[in-house]
């Protein structure tokens, strides 16, 4: 039922924001997002996709060698636990028929202050603290050849003397792409509860400094402890049938 509501929901806000929503103007983003039913991964989006089924195929394995010209693995292959932290990322910069919303003035392929809830921050963090590293800025550390493919220039390290913690991880790794939320709701997850968050958010002024109102807030709080709820009563139907 949940799941229902959910394409529901992001299938309506597509009709509804048709007029606002475009994607990045990446070398693999669609000009504008449509359904793409046959995704391997990323399938949050696939009701309303800037990407195209067949981008994910290099989604759908593990380990993650590579991605376009993007190796993954300079430093070893990622565990499973950061790979689908990365995995998120990824999806939403590709497919995410809202990721223009945060477009770079500067660069229109790109995305600056994305709203992250502090939470997934700090889960995406310890996923990764352990994994290897070579660089700290995976937008402009790594040298890049003829090929345009990516090369280390400093040593590996784990990812935690590489970041302090999950804010710092979160605000440096993708250069100014994302910043942690100072609302604990109107942020972004990568999951189903995104659909509540970015409601609110893509009616808020494109303004930077723009201050989030307390009514957003609770509003978006309320809206959010339903879809909480909503998503345990479909996680014990399942339990039980499966009992059954």
């Amino acid at each position: 039922m949940f799941k229902f509501a959910v394409v529901l929901f992001f299938a309506v806000l597509a009709t509804s924001t048709c007029k606002r929503d475009r994607c990045l103007e990446g070398l693999t983003h669609k000009h504008r997002p449509s359904p793409e039913l046959d995704m391997h991964e990323c399938t949050l989006y696939s009701e309303s996709s800037c990407c195209y089924a067949n981008f994910t195929e290099q989604l759908a394995h593990s380990p993650i060698i590579q991605v376009s010209n993007s190796s993954w693995n300079r430093c070893g292959n990622l565990s499973k636990s950061c790979e689908d932290y990365m995995k998120k990322i990824e999806c939403f910069y590709q497919c995410s028929p809202h990721a223009a919303h945060w477009i770079n003035p500067n660069y229109t392929a790109g995305i600056k202050f994305v709203p992250l809830c502090q939470n997934f921050c700090d889960d995406w963090y310890e996923a990764c603290k352990n994994d290897f590293t070579c660089v700290r800025n995976w937008m402009t550390d790594w040298e890049w050849d003829e090929n345009g493919e990516n090369h280390c220039q400093n040593e590996c390290i784990p990812y935690d003397k590489v970041y302090a913690n999950g804010t710092d991880m979160c605000q440096s790794m993708w250069g100014d792409s994302f910043k942690v939320s100072e609302s604990s709701c109107l942020c972004l997850q990568m999951n189903e509860k995104d659909a509540v968050a970015i409601k609110y958010l893509i009616s808020e002024s494109s303004d930077e400094s723009s201050s989030i109102s307390s009514s957003e807030e609770r509003a978006c709080r309320r809206k959010l402890r339903k879809t909480e709820l909503l998503m345990e009563e479909e996680r014990v139907e399942i339990e039980v049938f499966e009992i059954l």
